[in-house]
């Protein structure tokens, strides 16, 4: 039932935030936050203190990947917007990125250096630098994140000359209040603050005042004859702040434009013209507006898109912030701020960098993180699902493996060729999403991973998958779009793809395509054999059958025949035909027997029964001889000729509501994967007659 005015007044007005209002509004005096300081010394941190923290607040996890213990930070998942701007598969260099902002947190030295992330086009660098830009700015409204800045008042209220007439001054590069201590008194406020400060920094107060501020504080220090307390307890009052982007508090962000219609202004702030009348100096700071991106970005962090697309002007402002935290606005002394500078770039652009022996000084001040595209499978299909999900597409439904063949292929469009001939492109992908293969170890991996120089920096990016499949969604005239539909916008694409010119390179693209669908009709013929063969009773009598030869073979025994009561030799053909399904050699055979009898005896010894589902090989093997034994008679082959009668059809319909039930298949997708995966089995039994 639709609300009322009244109802929706009351409904809005229960779940309104009175009391964060309250909090992020919080005023008082200078002493007071001197006192909340000695209370709570996390409240004084530096720009990248807050922003190490604010990673660690949301959790870790660790994990160990090829014997490597790796650190997964919770926050890169977005936790702040449900996983929207999530980014999977990059903890190693993630990793990295935390270690940059742990070393600066302790002032090891990396807080005197630009963050550059570099790698190739749509590898999540600008979505990490967001990520971060919107952690600082929610860290800084939780008490955790709390940080404050303060204003010049009249305590008359009758309107102060020094600020033109107002009331008050805000303080225009939100500066934290400790700086106003001056500096012969700073060693003894600190000494006393820090005095049984058992957090993990040590409060520190680190270059001076803005101008404006200077030169207020210069002129009421006049006015009360050099009186430090008074001024302060006279005309300033302490706030919370919260970062925000849209209000440009504590968050800036830099794009490069047009050479002639950008100047260094932008990033320093500029003279208000209007306020020199006022103040009858082009030269008075406070007629000066500290709204350049530096000033904006004071107390949280900067980020520069494509930052080495910037005037050489523009960079050596960007070499003196980092290393001495200072910027120089136009006809004022070095201002000095505290904020984490954060770039990014794409490869050409860098190796321009690298090219130009101009460019040392920034090269050497710069902390470059490769930001790769993923090269796991699991990872890649992460994201493409947050975009293509039953949520977000009505009215069609996605087959599935559909996500899954088009994350394949960007993927091998971004691996290096394995150097060993014993292992294949798609064998490679494999075991880098954490399959196991015979014959391969950790260290096999660890090796692939190691000779492969530039893999994830070339190939496909996420942007044109998301593209063709959105299009392939689009386009679709049935309302099921399924893994062919995807894998021919992907292919009919790259005749057009602006970012590939060598034609060479669209081939080999081209192939890996055709790769991609034999894989899958691999997996949906085993997962149609699987529906075939999972009647579990059955599985159970042929495992049995299995077992008791087995035993018999292993402990040279005979078997009793239930049916006749006679002994009889072990059945090595039954034997056999379930240990080829799994490629089990003949002179493999006995190993392979004693193992399972083996582990049915180790189970024995605990008390436990065996159960054949939990032996992997076993399992795969009984269900391909299961199938074997029982497609003639299912005669799926019939549905290519669409002559099914009642009998084959009520079998086929019970394969296909297995599909849905076990593999997530539609009625529609079920039934397509049935017909295609006949006419494979169709194509065969013609192969096999010629």
């Amino acid at each position: 039932m639709a609300k009322n005015a009244q109802e929706w007044s009351q409904y809005l007005s229960q779940i309104q935030t009175k009391d964060e209002f309250k909090q992020l509004h919080w005023e008082g005096s200078f002493f007071d936050y001197l006192g909340m300081v000695k209370e709570n010394p996390a409240i004084a941190r530096n720009a990248f203190q807050r922003m190490y923290d604010m990673v660690l607040s949301w959790g870790t996890e660790n994990y160990t990947e090829y014997k490597k213990e790796i650190t997964h930070f919770k926050f890169f998942e977005d936790p702040i917007d449900g996983g929207k701007d999530g980014v999977f598969g990059l903890d190693v260099q993630l990793q990295k990125l935390v270690n940059f902002f742990k070393s600066a947190a302790y002032g090891y030295g990396t807080e005197k250096r630009v963050l550059l992330l570099h790698g190739p086009v749509g590898s999540a660098k600008s979505t990490i630098a967001r990520m971060l830009k919107k952690g600082v700015e929610t860290y800084s409204r939780s008490d955790a994140g709390a940080l404050y800045t303060f204003k010049w008042i009249d305590p008359t209220g009758k309107g102060e000359s020094l600020f033109g007439g107002a009331t008050e001054m805000v303080s225009p590069m939100h500066e934290d209040p400790l700086k106003l201590v001056p500096e012969e008194m700073r060693s003894q406020v600190l000494q006393e603050i820090n005095r049984g400060n058992k957090s993990e920094y040590k409060v520190n107060i680190k270059g001076d005042l803005d101008p404006a501020s200077r030169f207020v504080m210069r002129e009421l220090l006049k006015r009360y004859e050099g009186d430090w307390s008074k001024v302060i307890s006279q005309h300033v009052r302490v706030n919370r702040i919260a970062l925000a982007e849209k209000d440009r508090v504590g968050i800036g962000t830099f794009q490069p434009k047009d050479e002639k219609n950008q100047d260094s202004t932008e990033l320093t702030g500029d003279i208000n013209y209007r306020k020199i009348a006022e103040y009858g100096s082009d030269s008075d700071p406070r007629a000066f507006n500290f709204d350049g991106e530096f000033c904006v970005a004071n107390r949280g962090v900067i980020e520069f898109i494509e930052v080495l697309k910037l005037d050489v002007a523009f960079l050596y402002d960007l070499l003196t912030a980092s290393q001495e935290h200072k910027i120089k606005p136009k006809k004022f002394a070095q201002t000095d701020i505290d904020e984490v500078i954060i770039g990014h770039t794409n490869e050409p652009e860098f190796r321009k960098l690298q090219n130009n022996e101009f460019m040392e000084a920034l090269r050497d001040r710069t902390v470059k993180i490769d930001v790769p595209y993923i090269t796991k499978l699991k990872h890649e299909v992460k994201i493409y699902e947050k975009d293509f999900n039953a949520q977000k597409i009505r009215g069609k439904s996605i087959a599935p493996h559909t996500i899954e063949v088009a994350a394949m292929w960007a993927i091998l469009t971004r691996l290096e060729h394995p150097k060993k001939a014993s292992i294949s492109l798609m064998q490679k992908l494999k075991l880098y999403d954490g399959k196991t293969l015979s014959g391969f170890t950790e260290e096999n991996v660890k090796e692939l991973r190691k000779e492969a120089i530039r893999e994830g920096l070339d190939g496909v990016s996420p942007r044109y998958v998301q593209d063709k499949i959105s299009n392939a969604i689009v386009k679709s005239e049935i309302p099921c779009v399924n893994p062919f539909m995807v894998l021919n916008e992907l292919e009919s694409g790259l005749k057009n793809h602006a970012l590939i010119a060598s034609e060479e390179k669209k081939r080999e693209y081209r192939d890996l395509i055709a790769l991609v669908k034999q894989e899958y009709e691999d997996i949906v013929k085993n997962e149609v054999q699987r529906a075939i063969s999972a009647d579990e009773d059955s599985i159970a009598k042929l495992c049995g059958n299995y077992i008791d030869n087995v035993k018999a073979y292993t402990q040279r025994e005979k078997v009793r025949n239930k049916y006749t009561g006679m002994d009889e030799e072990p059945d090595e053909r039954l034997m056999r035909s379930i240990e080829e399904k799994i490629d089990i050699p003949e002179s493999r055979k006995d190993d392979f027997r004693r193992e399972i009898m083996n582990y049915i005896g180790a189970l024995a010894i605990e008390g436990k029964t065996f159960d054949y589902k939990t032996n992997e090989r076993l399992h795969k093997a009984l269900e391909l001889k299961l199938f074997e034994d029982q497609k003639d008679t299912i005669k799926l082959t019939s549905l290519v000729s669409n002559v099914v009668d009642r009998g084959t059809q009520e079998k086929i319909d019970v394969v296909k509501s297995r599909l849905i039930k076990n593999f997530g298949y539609d009625e529609i997708s079920a039934t397509d994967v049935l017909n295609f995966v006949a006419s494979i089995f169709a194509r065969g039994d013609v192969k096999k007659r010629e």
